[in-house]
């Protein structure tokens, strides 16, 4: 079994509902390659009919979806805070069935439920990175992210 590492970020163009996702998957002795190897194993997906936050959790989901078998461990970074914010809003979305306070249900219900389902089964921890940084601020973690934070917009303007 293996540790890996996961960063995901999406870029979402508003107006024409649209999107695309960047992942990128690595071991944790891998840390070190050089950013042009890594660069080359950012993988892209396209999403329609969605928004920045939907399709952060898009992107996350399909992400997790093309784990391999052998994965022991995960670590994910990503920018998102609906994201980072999940595990605590658990409890809360599943005793009022994913109904807001004001009775109305939640708009990304599906999409919540098969986040839990895919990490349910998963032993991962969540990091909160701050994307757009400075690059002489940038630690390892931050340079990878900036990768595939770059690689998703790259794809998506490609697409507009």
């Amino acid at each position: 079994m293996r540790d890996y590492i996961l960063l995901t970020d999406g870029s979402a163009h508003t107006q024409s509902k649209t999107g695309t996702g960047a992942a990128l998957l690595i071991y944790t002795e891998e840390l070190a390659f050089p950013l042009e190897i890594l660069r080359t194993r950012i993988k892209v997906q396209q999403f329609v009919d969605t928004s920045s936050t939907k399709l952060e959790l898009q992107t996350l989901l399909w992400a997790l979806s093309e784990l391999p078998k052998d994965c022991d461990h995960l670590t994910i970074y990503t920018d998102s805070q609906n994201i980072i914010n999940l595990a605590a809003r658990r409890a809360r979305l599943e005793a009022h069935d994913y109904y807001s306070k004001r009775g109305l249900p939640l708009r990304y219900t599906e999409l919540y439920q098969a986040y839990f389902r895919s990490t349910d089964r998963l032993d991962f921890k969540l990091v909160k990175v701050k994307g757009h940084q400075a690059t002489r601020k940038r630690n390892q973690i931050d340079q990878l992210f900036a990768l595939v934070d770059k690689a998703s917009r790259k794809a998506r303007q490609k697409r507009k």
